[in-house]
Parts: C-alpha cells; sequence; structure tokens
C-alpha cells in the first residue's frame, strides 16, 4: 500500500495532493466507485463507550477506572475493528483463519478473545459481539453520508466492498444511507476476501460496469490490492471514531470539475 492519499493504477502510484490542489482523476472516467466498510465509512464505537455498554447489556455498571483498564484489556486480546490481536490461542486459530467468510467463525473468534480477559461480568464476551451487530456500535465518519450522496446524485455507482462476516446493510439502512448503496459484496457472502481480485470483479459486476472504470476506496492494503482487479485504488487513513478520514476527497477523482 502507498501513503495515505495516493492513488493507484496499474503500473503507476500517483501522489494526491491536498485539498487545496485536488488530486487528478484516473484516466478513464469513472463510472463506480467502490467502498471499503470499517476504516473507510464507519469505526466501531470508542472502547470504553463498547464496554460500559455492552456490561450494562449484561446488567452490571461498571465505574469508569474499571471500564477503562477493561477496554484496553479487550482490546489488547483482540477486537473488531481493533488491532490485530499479538497471539491468537490454538483453540481459536482455525476460527481466526476463516473469520471473514463465516458468520459462526467471526463469532467464535472474538467471543473467544474476549473471553480470554478475567472479568466477573457474566456474558460479557457475548455482549460486546453483539454491539458489533447494531448501529448504535459503529459510527459513520463525518463524510460518508454526503460523499455517498453526491455521488448517488451524479449517478455514480456505489458499492460497498467489506472483509466482514455480518450484514452491515441493517446499519445503512439505520443511518438513512441504504439509499445511495447500489450493492454490497461482502466476503462472507462473496466467498472471497480482499486483496482476492474476485471480490473487486463481482461488486463491478452488481454494478454493471468494468473493473477499469471502478475506483476502490480503502484504507489498508488489502484494498490497494484492487489494482490487480483493473481499478484504480484510492488510500485514506483510518481515523478514530467521528473523527474527519478526508473521504470527501473521493469527490474530486469521481467528479473532476464537479466535486
Amino acid at each position: 500500500m502507498g501513503p495515505s492519499g495516493t492513488v493507484r493504477r496499474v503500473g503507476k502510484v500517483h501522489d494526491v495532493p491536498h485539498a487545496s490542489n485536488p488530486p487528478a482523476p484516473p484516466v478513464r472516467p469513472v463510472e463506480a466507485v467502490l467502498f471499503d466498510f470499517h476504516g473507510t465509512l464507519a469505526q466501531v464505537e470508542d472502547a470504553l463507550a463498547w464496554v460500559l455498554a455492552a456490561a450494562a447489556a449484561c446488567g452490571a455498571e461498571l465505574d469508569r477506572g474499571r471500564a477503562t483498564i477493561l477496554a484496553d484489556r479487550l482490546t489488547t486480546a483482540g477486537r473488531a475493528g481493533g488491532p490485530l490481536p499479538h497471539r491468537i490461542p490454538p483453540h481459536l486459530a482455525e476460527h481466526w483463519a476463516d473469520r471473514d467468510l463465516y458468520a459462526h467463525s467471526h463469532r467464535a473468534a472474538y467471543t473467544g478473545l474476549a473471553a480470554s480477559v478475567p472479568t466477573d461480568v457474566e456474558g460479557l464476551a457475548d455482549a460486546l459481539y453483539e454491539r458489533l451487530l447494531v448501529p448504535d456500535g459503529w459510527v459513520p465518519y463525518p463524510d460518508a453520508e454526503p460523499t455517498l450522496r453526491k455521488l448517488h446524485e451524479a449517478g455514480v455507482k456505489v458499492a460497498v466492498v467489506s472483509n466482514i462476516a455480518f450484514d452491515v446493510r441493517p446499519l445503512f439502512a439505520a443511518w438513512g444511507m441504504d439509499g445511495l448503496v447500489d450493492a454490497f459484496a461482502l466476503s462472507y457472502e462473496v466467498g472471497r476476501i480482499k486483496p482476492d481480485p474476485a471480490i473487486f470483479w463481482r461488486a463491478c459486476g452488481m454494478l454493471g460496469v468494468e473493473a477499469e472504470r471502478a475506483l476502490m476506496v480503502g484504507d489498508t492494503p488489502a484494498d490497494a490490492g484492487a489494482v490487480k482487479a483493473g481499478c484504480a485504488a484510492y488510500i485514506v487513513p483510518a481515523a478514530d471514531a467521528g473523527k474527519p478520514n478526508g473521504l470527501s476527497a473521493v469527490l474530486s477523482l469521481a467528479l473532476p470539475g464537479q466535486a
């Protein structure tokens, strides 16, 4: 993956200037934009809020100090949407490897990691996982809705392409953004994981566009792997929940002269 704020095309890497000097659009007109979900359009809720909400669902009220320590330990052990764990317990290795392909493996991997952290809150591991499945467990980035809306209004097709093992459509519906996304290519439904070109091809097929006319927007090397499928790729920096991540710069690429 190139540095944050780069556009990748097959055989070329172009530096993207700051917003005061908009980036040059891809050589061919963009007919579709493919967006990663986590770290690109939305971020998981703050770790402290995550633990407090999950504990409350279990009927437990934690003081802030205790919850903070627990949140740090759970994040280190391995939280969906957090940094990768340093160690995967052997009994979870198979589920970890398959976590983005099968819903049961995703749940087993992350509840198993959470259960490795000692706590006297009964049922906490499952409650923590349930937060991942509801809209309140996520925070859309500030530029997400405006960016999707402008693309939609301009007639540019949009797909969400995510390595994920649960349905994010209800989240978009709750946020009022479901009408701004034309297709969802989710790894557990497609059976392919980014950077496998097949998942990008599937997304393009859903939208009815050629890969060479699609722009993939994400925050990881797996997203940049779209260049192997023939797409252009734009990498944004993942930001904390609620903080701008520069997503609106995509409009200068997809809608030159209109953004």
